[in-house]
């Protein structure tokens, strides 16, 4: 019961390795059918084919008398019930978790929110960019002297899901009926590693860097002879020093450490970037393999598709034609697998209705 992005993909998680997922939604669908893209052959959108993948639908009005008794009935037999409302929301549908776990003690109840079920702002809208912009994440994106720039994807809905399909299993794997309460401002703050306790002992802030690091350099983007992009880190001690012999620089005090290198992080910048201008993408790229130094090149969707490791590792599959990743993590003994892309409104509530829903057949 759960739309959009953040907890739909927390049923396309568990949905991928296996669970029997079961969507439901309001007359008229979620509103992630309509966003975005389209696929030019069914018009249906491709956000909905991925995200929903491997999920039947069914469509219940809960304010319906027989529509609440099959979600109801669904409830019962369920092993996890994932939601996004608002905090209060199903509970004023006596739908909340005391009543639930009532009905079935064993259910999970996954509940997704913007801010968690408490605190100060749990009743406001809950989106992606405000989580970002509220977590610290934003204040740290972007050029010195520009704006604060939000991630240009769905990054806090995308890990959210993640997080919360942990949490849901880490729960199920408990056999204790209960709440997880998962949002998407903790679950950034948490990417945030030890800034908080650098903050919180110090008062030091990490500053706005654009792709650089304050304890890494050279790390980034650079521009080769060619015009493609590279990208490159330093953020082990062993490669970062054959990369100061790769610079011409390795015997250089200045760069001898973490710390001498952070201090002078304008004069290694642009040893790196001038480095990096004299040669071509596949030069620099070979240059740093060969030296066992953390490289890549910058890769666009065209450059993926044809990409032979991107091939080799099947990241991407062709689902009912349409293509899209594949599972997040393989398993040697219990492989998830995508069995078909998010389908169209209402395609198996006959189906789910009937009871169809709890055949071996779609377990």
């Amino acid at each position: 019961m759960s739309t959009v992005l953040a907890g739909p993909n927390c049923a396309r998680y568990l949905a991928d390795f296996g669970a029997d997922v079961i969507k439901v939604e309001r007359p008229g669908g979620d509103s992630l059918r309509n966003m975005a893209w389209r696929d030019p052959r069914d018009g249906e959108g491709l956000w909905w084919k991925l995200v929903n993948r491997n999920k039947r639908t069914i469509v219940l009005d809960i304010k319906d008398a027989a529509d609440r008794d099959t979600l109801l009935e669904l409830i019962d037999e369920a092993h996890v019930l994932i939601e996004n409302s608002r905090p209060g929301a199903l509970e004023r549908l006596d739908l909340g978790p005391d009543d639930l776990l009532a009905r079935n003690p064993q259910l999970v109840i996954t509940r997704i929110t913007g801010f968690g079920q408490d605190g100060p702002y749990a009743s406001r809208a809950g989106f992606a960019t405000i989580a970002e912009a509220m977590s610290g994440l934003v204040a740290l994106s972007g050029e010195p002297d520009g704006q604060p720039l939000p991630p240009p994807v769905a990054l806090t809905d995308e890990v959210t899901g993640l997080a919360a399909a942990f949490a849901t299993m880490v729960a199920l794997h408990s056999g204790v009926g209960q709440v997880v309460d998962s949002n998407l401002l903790e679950t950034m703050f948490q990417m945030m590693g030890p800034l908080v306790s650098v903050f919180g002992l110090t008062g030091e802030q990490q500053p706005r860097l654009g792709a650089g690091l304050p304890y890494t350099v050279p790390r980034g983007t650079y521009r080769c002879r060619d015009g493609h992009w590279v990208a490159a880190s330093t953020s082990s001690d062993s490669v970062a020093a054959r990369v100061m012999q790769l610079l011409g620089v390795g015997d250089d005090p200045r760069f001898a450490t973490f710390e001498s290198r952070a201090e002078h992080r304008l004069e290694l910048e642009e040893i790196m970037v001038d480095w990096c201008a004299q040669r071509t993408r596949d030069e620099v790229v070979a240059a740093f393999t060969d030296a066992d130094a953390a490289i890549g090149p910058v890769l666009d969707m065209a450059d993926i598709a044809a990409d032979a490791h991107y091939a080799h590792r099947g990241a991407i599959e062709l689902v009912d034609g349409t293509p899209m990743q594949s599972v997040i993590a393989r398993l040697s003994a219990t492989p998830g697998k995508i069995r078909w892309a998010g389908r169209p409104l209402d395609a198996d509530g006959a189906d789910i209705t009937s009871g169809g829903w709890a055949s071996d057949d779609h377990r």
